[in-house]
């Protein structure tokens, strides 16, 4: 155990940039290729194996798309103000006959255009047309709103509940569907408690945090109990979940004498990194064992969120197969200054107002175990490596990184 001791008194001299840190976790994924085909209405938030295309046209009829009188289109030529042309008004279609229909309306048999009401006078059972309509004219066609054969979503593409509608409507009853990437998330830490803490002792929230995040980006999250702090325990505890498709474990990833997870993980397979030039949460570490990648999450609250969705969240998609969609970002002016050390990228926390030029408040912009300055900030900002801070009055991109999946 030489290595472990001299590394831990030298602590963190040489830390990987965010960006090549994440390429080589993800390096070490593969995609699952688990699929299931299973019923549209059960497929909201599931991502799509294989593309999916129309089985029918819709809306299926050609329907009417004014409010007005369906006719042939023939009946009407020649009408003018002056010289109207003369509908009889009927439940059916034929010759100089009309039609009263409503938009969306079935088109009745026969007809081939709809005259809309404005320019129609109504006398009795007449039905005086005074302006002229082509065949087509305000019809909707039975593919106009998709054709049958017409490609709908793209393998890879979570499916939305309006994409579960129009694949209803599209005459799709079943879908191939990627499995959920399975993740053994495995809190660790010898003062940890589920509840009531003693004097010393914290309340684990690491695990529950990230075992949600986990459902909310698309996997299948294996809340585990917490291990203790102890090269053996962590060391089964590894084992034990390397049937999952990643694992992530929480606490225990600095350079203590307590850190024990990244040499546990360095001693059963082959650790990729430890260490990373950002800010909070720079003792994060990634390794890969009997193929299955593993990432060593730092115990303080906020830099175990940081992380999670840095180098978690892009190893759980590419796992499942999904695309790792951008986060919705706001732009907004900042209330107050923004410190970073040049060559550490930093995740400042920031809230919003609902103003309609909106101000980025600075919460707790240091300090990676207040856990408050995440639940009650509205996103943060990126402040990179080249940049050492924002003054106030700057404007700055935050990203919302709580919406998005």
């Amino acid at each position: 155990m030489t290595r472990t001791h001299d590394r831990r008194r030298a602590g963190f001299k040489e830390r990987a940039r965010v960006a090549a840190a994440r390429e080589s976790l993800l390096d070490t994924v593969a995609p699952h290729g688990r699929t299931a085909t299973i019923g549209v209405a059960d497929a909201a938030g599931r991502t799509l194996a294989a593309p999916t295309a129309a089985a029918r046209d819709v809306p299926g009829y050609e329907r009417a798309a004014m409010d007005g009188y369906a006719v042939r289109a023939a009946d009407t030529f020649g009408a003018s103000e002056r010289d109207p042309a003369v509908l009889r008004a009927s439940e059916t279609m034929g010759p100089d006959a009309a039609v009263r229909v409503h938009t969306g309306s079935e088109l009745p048999a026969g007809a081939d255009a709809v005259v809309m009401i404005e320019d129609v006078e109504e006398y009795g059972d007449d039905v005086e047309v005074l302006d002229p309509v082509a065949g087509g004219a305000n019809v909707g066609a039975p593919d106009e709103d998709v054709a049958a054969g017409q490609r709908l979503h793209d393998a890879g593409h979570r499916l939305r509940p309006s994409d579960l509608g129009l694949l209803k409507a599209s005459g799709v009853d079943e879908v191939a569907v990627a499995d959920p990437p399975e993740v053994a998330v495995i809190p660790t830490g010898e003062e940890l408690v589920q509840s009531d803490p003693e004097p010393g002792e914290v309340v684990e929230t690491n695990g529950l945090t990230v075992s949600r995040l986990v459902d909310h980006w698309g996997g299948r999250a294996r809340y585990r109990d917490v291990v203790t702090d102890d090269e053996d325990a962590l060391r089964e505890a590894v084992e034990r979940d390397l049937d999952a498709d990643v694992v992530v474990t929480t606490g225990g990833s600095s350079v203590g004498e307590r850190d024990l997870t990244p040499d546990v993980v360095g001693s059963l397979g082959k650790l990729v990194f430890h260490g990373v030039a950002l800010r909070p949460g720079h003792p994060v570490a990634a390794g890969v064992v009997d193929d299955t990648p593993v990432v060593c999450l730092p115990g303080y609250p906020v830099a175990c969120i940081v992380n999670a969705v840095q180098f978690l969240r892009p190893a759980l998609k590419r796992a499942g197969g999904m695309p790792v969609p951008a986060f919705p970002t706001v732009e907004a002016e900042l209330s107050g200054k923004l410190r970073s050390e040049p060559g550490v990228r930093t995740y400042a926390r920031v809230s919003l107002d609902e103003s309609e030029n909106p101000v980025a408040e600075p919460v707790h912009t240091s300090g990676a175990g207040v856990l408050s300055s995440v639940a009650l900030a509205d996103g943060w900002v990126v402040v990179p490596e080249s940049v050492e801070g924002y003054a106030a009055g700057e404007t700055v991109t935050v990203e919302q990184w709580e919406v998005s999946p």
